[in-house]
């Protein structure tokens, strides 16, 4: 399926959440809307295991007829003894177990027949599926999702029929499509997107725009050492401890391949958001067991796998991609002066906590990997604690590149924002500087920066290759000297290093004067001939040199 079609369904499904949502708060609609979807893709891929596992014994409801049921539903009730042992192969063949009466086409054919049972069995599936469907527990994947709302309506009938009509819709839109896996996934982020932008500054908790994403997952994979060499044959693990609805992980692993990361790491403290990252990760594949998404507080350090303490087990990461909450406030207790992750640095200051999700994510680095992290401009030139951090990190040669952005490339604000590449051990003794932030195509509510299609120019992969490369350029990039830095108060501000303004045009004046003599000869030659009509007509004459 190309990117068009798949563009097409989740136009398609989002169009359908718009008419369907009345006057339920988009952010609330979101959940139902994408958990259903979810749904969706869990039983597909379940009911196709399925058929593969039972060969000839898969019912055919062709011939059978089932009322658009699943056909599972039959196998069950005609093998009620066999299917302890069913359930048992497909944890090893699908890793979950979805019972019949769960399953989308079940539940789709509930809602097109208005059945009462509905809402219960939504319910109880998806109860199911947090607790008992998969071998690692999902408790609370569904914790947002309130079927009891009154938002649905004031009563169980009226509740049922609003998730009836909800439904029904759904499916009528998906039966229109192919819904294989990337299709669902790319709709599922497409969704996502929308959502985002019709949430306004609370979308910056949790989506990070397709194009940005790119860059950094681009960058992440490179060599670190070597960049030039080109893409890491495989990745042991990586890590984003902001990661919001996932997407950054998931583009990480869109360029490693299916098979080339070991493991994918993430915390997010928003619980919508943190289920929201869990159910992206199973609906574009990712197994259960190649994920850990933690829900809790990356600046308290809650998560217990972090806080081990003997170094030789601490956990370590190849890659690391982040877009934290920009500028958050937050509130550092005297004891966390000697954190691990702070104390050789110092502590952000309580208006700024910028450097403080960045010195924890930089704590978790592999000598030899590389860390690419979203930041407001500020973090460049800041004083205070903030030069003393950032001062330190240059002086130990931690940060390799600083990349400036366009502005209003982001829902959650307009400003500025810059990328931060660092390395414990970078080879080069220059910070390379890429000035990136004139490069974008003007949209209709965001600027974007361009991919290459639809005539767009190819910003990405310009930033990309300029880094990969290190590669200087007038106005665009340039490779500077911590000599040169140091001289500058360890300021990063990129305009103290590469210069934007347009130069005067130089004039050609001896080209400039043989134009003017040409001109004019043209004028006077021009005047003559018509003072020669005036003359013919009795018409006073003009003027002439």
């Amino acid at each position: 399926m190309n990117n068009k079609t798949q563009n097409q369904l989740g136009k398609t499904l989002w169009n359908i959440a718009d008419t369907l949502r009345g006057a339920m708060n988009a952010d609330d609609f979101r959940d139902y809307m994408l958990s259903f979807l979810f749904l969706r893709y869990l039983s597909s891929n379940y009911e196709a295991a399925a058929k593969k596992e039972l060969g000839p014994d898969y019912p055919n409801t062709n011939s059978i007829g089932n009322g658009g049921r699943s056909p599972l539903s039959i196998w069950y009730a005609q093998n009620p003894d066999d299917a302890v042992a069913f359930e048992k192969q497909m944890r090893l063949k699908a890793h979950y177990v979805i019972k019949p009466e769960h399953l989308w086409a079940n539940i789709a054919y509930l809602a097109r027949t208005q059945n009462d049972e509905l809402l219960n069995t939504l319910q109880a599936g998806f109860k199911y599926i947090e607790n008992e469907s998969f071998q690692s527990t999902f408790s609370g994947l569904f914790s947002e999702i309130n079927l009891g709302s009154d938002k649905l309506g004031r009563t169980y009938a009226d509740r049922n029929a609003k998730l009836c009509a909800i439904i029904n819709e759904i499916a009528k839109g998906l039966a229109d499509f192919s819904v294989d896996v990337d299709a669902l996934g790319d709709a599922y982020e497409y969704l996502i997107g929308q959502f985002a932008a019709g949430s306004g500054k609370k979308a910056g908790e949790f989506y990070t725009p397709q194009e940005v994403s790119d860059i950094l997952s681009a960058i992440v994979t490179l060599d670190s050492q070597e960049p030039s060499t080109g893409k890491k044959d495989r990745l042991a693990s990586v890590f984003d401890f902001a990661c919001g609805s996932g997407s950054l992980l998931l583009n990480v692993r869109k360029r490693m391949g299916a098979h080339g990361i070991g493991k994918i790491y993430g915390q997010e403290k928003n619980i919508t958001t943190y289920n929201l990252a869990r159910m992206n990760m199973l609906l574009h594949g990712v197994k259960d067991t190649e994920f850990e998404i933690y829900h809790g507080d990356t600046l308290s350090n809650d998560w217990d796998i972090l806080r081990e303490l003997n170094p030789a087990k601490k956990p370590a990461f190849d890659a690391i991609v982040a877009n934290p909450p920009f500028s958050l406030r937050w509130d550092p207790t005297e004891a966390m002066g000697d954190d691990v992750r702070f104390k050789n640095y110092g502590l952000a200051p309580k208006s700024a906590a910028d450097f403080a999700f960045l010195l924890h994510g930089f704590h978790y680095l592999k000598d030899e990997g590389v860390m690419a992290i979203i930041l407001p401009h500020g973090v460049l030139f800041r004083g205070g604690a903030e030069e003393r951090i950032r001062t330190k990190l240059l002086k130990d040669g931690h940060i390799d590149t600083v990349i400036g952005l366009p502005a209003n490339l982001f829902y959650s604000t307009g400003i500025p924002v810059c990328i931060l590449i660092l390395k414990k051990c970078k080879k080069s003794d220059d910070v390379l500087f890429i000035n990136a932030s004139e490069h974008f195509v003007k949209d209709k509510r965001q600027n974007r920066l361009g991919d290459g299609e639809n005539g767009t120019p190819d910003h990405i992969g310009k930033i990309v290759s300029t880094y990969q490369s290190r590669t200087e350029e007038d106005r665009y990039s340039k490779r500077v000297s911590m000599e040169r830095i140091a001289d500058e108060g360890f300021n990063l501000n990129i305009s103290r290093y590469i210069s934007t303004a347009v130069g005067e045009e130089e004039i050609d004046l001896a080209a400039t004067h043989a134009e003017l003599i040409s001109v004019e000869k043209t004028i006077s030659d021009a005047a003559v001939k018509h003072n020669e009509f005036l003359k013919a007509l009795g018409l006073p004459l003009l003027p002439t040199h």
